[in-house]
């Protein structure tokens, strides 16, 4: 039913509605999601909400700390989840969607980052906030049992884009901006799980079926303040692939062949760079899929990923497309 509802979806995004298309696209898979959550993983779980992360009383400037009742270590790795939205809609309470799944197991804690939308502030101030709230949970990981040392970062979409931008810059401080009264940490991650994020910005620029992106009002021209075209530098630094070094953490990518607001060819990009720098990539392609419309198995792979990378067990992970 679900896979029904993204071709659909998917159908409308050729026809230049790709837009409204994301947006319900999103709010499908958030509220799937949240409905085959169980309420005995959800009593399995405790939430603090809304804790301030920048020093501030802004509510974008604020997170969610999911931490499961009963816990396998004393200080737990940490999953750190950037909502989508394309820059300018949705909030932290996305992570409700994705997280209790891996937090409920024991192994991890969960926490789900809001930040700054592009009606508030244009790039860099997404990626500050983001960096901000990973100098949070270093700062706080005594008081709430985590490991500042085992931290992945995760998004979908918008949130993929800010996810790789914190692992890909966590070596660059000129990127790691000021926000928050913990600056005496830094904000390197173990790991990235990038589900179809944008990977290269003025690639997409003037692509077929993509009018809106040349505009003023296109996502990219709202996160940067201007059109692609106009801000080449911009969109340039306000790309991931233009950070690869061979310091950087492993990655796993999604990405469906058919995904019509970021196209395919963006994962594949990335793959090449990561590998080409040396950085272990883990890229799964999903075929016939288009914006996040995957199989439960990416779940499982997801697990898969977490296990090797973050818990160090000899997990079995099959690069086969779902």
């Amino acid at each position: 039913m679900r896979r029904t509802v993204y071709n659909r979806l998917h159908r409308h995004a050729r026809h230049g509605l790709w837009v409204v298309a994301f947006m319900l696209a999103s709010a499908s898979l958030a509220l799937a999601s949240a409905t085959g959550r169980s309420e005995a993983q959800a009593t399995r779980i405790d939430i603090l909400r809304d804790l301030p992360y920048a020093g501030t009383d802004n509510p974008r400037q604020q997170l969610d700390l999911y931490r499961p009742r009963d816990r396998s270590e004393a200080a737990l790795p940490v999953l750190i989840y950037l909502h989508g939205g394309a820059w300018w809609q949705g909030d932290k309470g996305a992570g409700a969607a994705h997280l209790p799944r891996f937090v409920a197991s024991g192994d991890f804690a969960g926490v789900s980052v809001g930040y700054r939308l592009t009606d508030e502030a244009s790039w860099p101030a997404q990626l500050h906030d983001a960096k901000a709230a990973v100098r949070w949970v270093k700062a706080n990981a005594d008081r709430y049992g985590l490991d500042a040392q085992r931290i992945a970062v995760w998004g979908h979409s918008a949130g993929a884009h800010l996810a790789l931008m914190l692992g890909l810059t966590g070596d660059e401080p000129t990127l790691a901006g000021s926000l928050g009264p913990h600056d005496a940490f830094g904000t390197e991650v173990q790991a990235v799980l990038n589900f179809y994020g944008i990977v290269a910005i003025p690639a997409l620029a003037g692509q077929p079926g993509y009018g809106t992106r040349d505009s003023p009002d296109g996502p990219e021209a709202r996160l940067l303040g201007a059109p692609v075209v106009e801000v080449p530098a911009l969109a340039r630094a306000a790309s991931p692939i233009s950070w690869i070094s061979a310091n950087d953490p492993p990655v796993l990518t999604f990405h469906g062949t058919e995904d019509a607001a970021v196209p395919y060819q963006q994962a594949v990009r990335l793959d090449r760079a990561l590998r080409k720098a040396g950085v272990p990539s883990y890229f799964i392609t999903v075929p016939d899929a288009g914006h996040g419309d995957f199989p439960d198995g990416v779940l499982e792979r997801t697990r898969q990923f977490l296990d090797k990378v973050l818990l160090g067990r000899d997990a079995p992970f099959p690069p086969a497309p779902l």
